[in-house]
């Protein structure tokens, strides 16, 4: 079983006669990988926010199971824990709660107060968890979901935290860059060691050394906590977000679902590869290559292989992408789950000029040859049309507006999600273009026809813009949820992001090849004419 749907890679589609569908990067067996924890029979525990589930990993055998599924009472789950009845504790990262799972299966939230509620651990029968924001807070929580009791107040984004030998509580500040320790019995918090490579999480090893993954660096460190000497263990890319021991072997976590185990001497193997969390936006680059947005990377695919080439970690980074459209070599016009409408430039010293922000919700983005930009406002309900620093609403009042395009006859076309159609914008005037849809997303225009992405449909469908007639291209696609889930909304992280919505994206290659985002399995998926 993987990612908890029901989607794999022998899943069979609908296709129509003299075209074919193929898949142009592997299905991700993790929405991203995030907090890990060893469950007492030695499988590894992981959280994926973005995926909002739990799997729970054979290292040896590599299988996963879904231990809570999307659409379950967790909601992206960021670090876990187990007690000593086997309940299994998550940090609801999105949604500022800390919830049990029982062995049963059965759920109930602990505290549903806690804005960025991170990392997580329990010792001698106590709880403690801290939340991962600007002025955090680390905290021990009662188990009967009383008010929690503050041990350190003021924290820069503290993350993973585990207790030492020592007693103590160990954990990682990603914005000062250290590692701390404090006694839970109150008491100063003392710094243990700095100028690391962000730290987001410690672990002990048998020796009583911390183990400790950088987010900015990629490095994996061992840290002696008595006199903050340390050792490089290993040199992994940007991204690193969590450990754990199966007994004596080290494995680390990636924000791409990728798990690695550390061997020593810098050497590492792979346990489970990385992919796309859930693929949102996709373009052509003026260098021909396809960029792909997945949130917090933003990839350029060569020979077959994703490399990032910005992502939450890079220097002038355009941050959280959503849309991106390719407005010049090495040139990006993208926006942001933080509602900001930026240019991303490629090259030795990339660079980020955000030319309008604090926007409800954007999603796809468009641009002519003379720059007029426009936007789809998902959590407004609007387009928006920017030119030369004059911002416009060009149509309001509008239904969960996702994908946007221009049309042959210089109009906007938008996507309505929410109302089953695809509409077109122009002086002034809001007219259906197509409508029975279902949950429309991503939307492209080629020449007279307008294909679009609908999720609810799980299809793609073509649309002769001059006579309206309209077919199904391919059916059964990986995009959406799966049949029978309701997925949860993500709620974002404030001021970092607004709420985490999906949007599987569209785009087509010079030689017509449609290219689209099948969200629902982390992959890329090729649709064209069979020569």
């Amino acid at each position: 079983m993987t990612r908890g749907a029901r989607y794999s890679s022998d899943t069979p589609f609908t296709v129509a006669e003299g075209w074919r569908v193929q898949r142009l990067t592997p299905p991700s067996r993790l929405f991203g990988a995030n907090g890990l924890r060893t469950g007492a029979d030695d499988r590894i525990y992981v959280a994926q926010v973005a995926g909002s589930q739990i799997s729970a990993l054979d290292v040896d055998s590599g299988r996963l199971e879904t231990i809570s599924a999307k659409g379950g009472d967790i909601v992206a789950p960021d670090d876990l824990v187990f007690d000593t009845d086997g309940n299994l504790i998550a940090t609801e990262y999105m949604d500022a709660r800390v919830s049990v799972r029982h062995p049963d299966g059965t759920t109930r939230v602990l505290r549903d107060d806690l804005p960025g509620a991170n990392g997580i651990t329990f010792h001698a029968g106590r709880l403690f968890v801290n939340e991962c924001r600007i002025g955090g807070r680390l905290m021990e929580l009662p188990l009967d979901g009383s008010a929690p009791r503050v041990l350190v107040d003021n924290l820069p984004m503290p993350n993973a935290m585990e207790f030492g030998p020592d007693g103590l509580l160990y954990y990682p500040v990603m914005g000062t860059n250290d590692i701390w320790r404090v006694d839970p019995n109150g008491g100063e918090p003392e710094r243990v060691a700095g100028d690391l490579g962000v730290p987001d999480s410690v672990k002990f090893d048998a020796a009583g050394f911390l183990v400790s993954t950088q987010v900015g660096t990629g490095e994996v460190l061992r840290i002696d906590p008595r006199t903050g000497d340390r050792q490089v263990l290993a040199n992994l890319a940007p991204g690193l977000d969590n450990c754990t021991f199966v007994g004596n072997r080290l494995f680390v976590s990636s924000f791409t679902g990728a798990i690695t185990e550390i061997l020593g001497d810098g050497a590492t193997a792979p346990i489970l590869a990385g992919g796309l969390m859930w693929p949102l936006d996709l373009t052509f680059g003026h260098d021909g290559n396809l960029y792909v947005a997945d949130g917090t990377y933003f990839y350029v695919l060569r020979a077959g292989e994703l490399e990032p080439v910005a992502s939450l970690f890079s220097v002038n980074t355009p941050g959280y992408v959503r849309g991106a459209t390719s407005v010049g070599p090495g040139e990006f016009l993208v926006s942001t789950s933080s509602g900001e409408i930026a240019y991303y430039r490629l090259g030795p010293e990339p660079s980020t000029e955000i030319v309008a922000q604090g926007y409800d919700q954007l999603y796809g983005i468009a641009a002519t040859a003379d720059h007029v930009i426009v936007v789809a406002e998902f959590g407004a309900g609007r387009v928006m049309s920017l030119h030369g620093g004059r911002a416009e609403a060009i149509a309001t009042g509008l239904a969960g507006p996702l994908g946007v395009a221009f049309g042959p006859d210089e109009s906007v076309l938008v996507s309505e999600s929410g109302a089953g159609r695809v509409v077109s914008i122009k002086d002034g005037n809001v007219d259906i273009v197509v409508d029975d849809l279902d949950t429309p997303h991503g939307i492209l225009v080629r020449g007279t026809q307008l294909f679009v992405v609908d999720v609810g449909l799980k299809a793609v469908i073509v649309v002769d813009l001059e006579t309206k007639a309209r077919r199904t291209l391919a059916a059964g696609l990986p995009v959406g949820v799966p049949d029978g889930v309701v997925a949860k909304p993500l709620l974002g992280t404030p001021p970092f992001s607004g709420p985490m919505g999906p949007f599987a994206g569209i785009t087509a290659s010079p030689d017509g090849t449609l290219y689209l985002s099948a969200d629902a399995e982390g992959s890329i998926l090729t649709l064209n004419q069979e020569a």
